[in-house]
């Protein structure tokens, strides 16, 4: 069941492309005065010298609207104001609610895509610099998923390179042992933070560290041993953070810059086949068109150094050979931040140039902005250093506790523990994500945490609000499903219209790579929701009005649950 707006869209369109002689947009968009209004007969009135008035005539006497509007009248200079039949918006309802995908339209070709996201350090702990990439990530998975794509998950760890022969030595020098330990307790940044003193300090330690770089990259058994320890202990960390968290990622979806070490001879054997390769200062390049310096020279994208070594590009490109090669992607998503988005350009920029990122193939920087603190600068620990995310997740749980036991104190504590959780992770979830993605935004845990406003916890007080009228009612939500084609209540009507713009909230969602749309559009829903059981009695209405709004109401719930589970948010069923 598409969304009533793109009905009108399509129904419109026809009729406005015969008055044009071509192909015309309708302009249709919700309104006060209606419940859709048409406006293009304003822009194509100065288009055919025509007044638009009767041009709107024109398109009117075309359109084929009956099925779909109860009234359909021409304002002012000659706005087409549509008022949907109460018999097409019962009947779209209960269409909706019988769809298991609650009528969001499926992709039309749907693909198979890759998402590259999160991506930690090994031996680092995650921080609030993490929160951005791996909450927008998970989002867009369960969206493309959810529509019908094809979803492969990339955590593209980094776990090789120069750092590797100082963290490898440290853990040697400790021993096995006393190393896991370390690492196993989750204090992955005092690991390092050791490692980095004994190298900054010891030229001993910083040559013997230059060797276990060689060794690890020449496949010496004993570095490659404290090298997978080093790996397996971090991931299992990242597996916890993750597991709070509540997102999609597991060991099968790590992708380390590892993984991709034998590929980069065949990059540079590729690039230089190709005619691009170059040799700049000593380093070899490419030299991607259109991209160039302060001073206006060519910029250059460095494939292996002067000293024989790969770079981060060098693996960026063989990410893509393989992305595109072996796992057959036609999509590939980059959520990473705004900072990379040069580099990133300038890497699909050459993987095109070297026509192995070509159609339908394509590849998609998402970016975002920054988690700033009260003071509007960077989210800082008190001692200075980046927030540990774990630390920032485990408070944002003991804070919910607190709200919802002051909001229900009458909760079992085993709920009331599952439910703090829920409302905890949900509001840090759902202020980043409600956020547009390319701003900065400020962490404010009573902001987030509050039961009022645009908050995960609001919604997810919503739902479970719906769900006591069941409980009290004691009847089961998927006995009621008929809707009655009598919205005589605006709030009645404004509900319904919300509900049967969810596939145009998720497909503009996954459009746009925006997860703030679905954001706004089910707080629209919560509020749209809230002042129509405010102002329409339910459970003391007359049958059969009571079951058609009981069958309002559980649709209302189960968008509500299903938005907030495509942002990877949970829906408590009491709160």
């Amino acid at each position: 069941m598409a969304d009533p707006l793109l009905l009108v869209e399509e129904r419109l369109a026809p009729a406005f492309a015969a008055v044009a002689g071509e192909p015309v947009d309708p302009v249709v968009r919700s309104s006060d005065r209606a419940d859709v209004q048409a406006n293009g007969a304003l822009a194509l009135a100065k288009r055919l010298g025509m007044p638009p008035r009767q041009i709107a005539e024109a398109v009117l006497a075309g359109a084929d609207l009956e099925d779909l509007c109860a009234t359909v009248e021409i304002a002012g200079p000659g706005f087409l104001n549509l008022t949907f039949d109460d018999g097409f918006l019962a009947r779209s309802l209960v269409e909706i609610a019988a769809d298991p995908l609650l009528g969001v339209t499926p992709a039309a070709q749907p693909e198979r895509v890759v998402v590259d996201y999160s991506a930690p350090n090994v031996a680092k702990e995650m921080h609030v610099g993490h929160l951005r990439t791996t909450m927008i990530g998970d989002a867009l998975v369960r969206l493309l998923t959810y529509v019908g794509h094809t979803v492969v998950r990339e955590n593209h760890i980094g776990d090789w390179g120069t750092p590797f022969g100082m963290l490898i030595e440290h853990f040697a020098a400790i021993g096995e042992e006393e190393g896991a330990h370390e690492l196993s307790i989750g204090d992955l940044d005092g690991f390092y933070k050791q490692a980095r003193q004994q190298f900054d300090v010891d030229e001993a330690t910083r040559e013997r560290a230059r060797q276990r770089v060689v060794a690890l990259q020449g496949g010496d058994p004993e570095t490659l041993q404290l090298w997978r320890q080093l790996v397996g202990e971090s991931t299992r960390y990242f597996n916890a953070v993750y597991a709070r968290l509540g997102v999609l990622l597991v060991d099968d979806d790590l992708m380390g810059e590892s993984a991709y070490n034998d590929l980069l001879p065949e990059v540079v054997r590729r690039l230089d086949e190709a005619g691009l390769l170059t040799v700049s200062d000593g380093a070899e390049v490419v030299f991607p068109p259109g991209f160039t310096n302060r001073e206006g020279q060519p910029l250059p994208l460095i494939i292996r150094n002067s000293v024989g070594g790969f770079n981060y590009a060098t693996t960026d490109l063989a990410t893509i050979i393989d992305r595109l090669e072996r796992v057959k992607a036609t999509l590939l998503v980059y959520v990473v931040g705004a900072p990379q988005a040069q580099h990133l350009q300038m890497v699909f920029a050459v993987a095109e140039e070297a026509g192995w990122l070509r159609p339908p193939a394509r590849a998609v920087h998402v970016p975002f902005g920054n988690v700033l603190g009260k003071d509007h600068k960077m989210l800082r620990s008190r001692s200075g250093d980046a927030v540990k995310l774990i630390e920032l997740l485990d408070e944002a749980v003991e804070r919910a506790d607190l709200a919802v036991a002051e909001k229900n104190p009458s909760l079992p504590p085993d709920e009331r523990a599952l439910v703090a959780n829920a409302v905890g992770i949900g509001a840090v979830k759902y202020a980043d994500l409600s956020t547009d993605r390319i701003k900065d935004y400020v962490f404010d845990f009573d902001r987030m945490l509050s039961f009022d406003g645009d908050t995960g916890p609001y919604l997810q007080y919503a739902h479970a609000r719906i769900r006591s009228i069941f409980r009290r009612a004691e009847v089961e939500a998927a006995s009621v499903r008929g809707i009655q084609p009598s919205l005589d209540a605006p709030q009645e009507r404004q509900l319904a219209l919300r509900l049967l713009g969810f596939d145009a909230a998720v497909r503009e969602t996954i459009e746009r790579w925006a997860p703030h749309r679905l954001c706004g559009y089910l707080f629209d829903v919560a509020t749209a929701f809230t002042e129509f059981y405010e102002a329409c009695p339910v459970l003391r209405s007359d049958e059969p009005l009571r079951s058609s709004r009981l069958a309002l109401s559980d649709l209302t719930a189960r968008v509500l649950a299903t938005g907030l589970s495509l942002l990877g948010i949970a829906a408590p069923e009491r709160m």
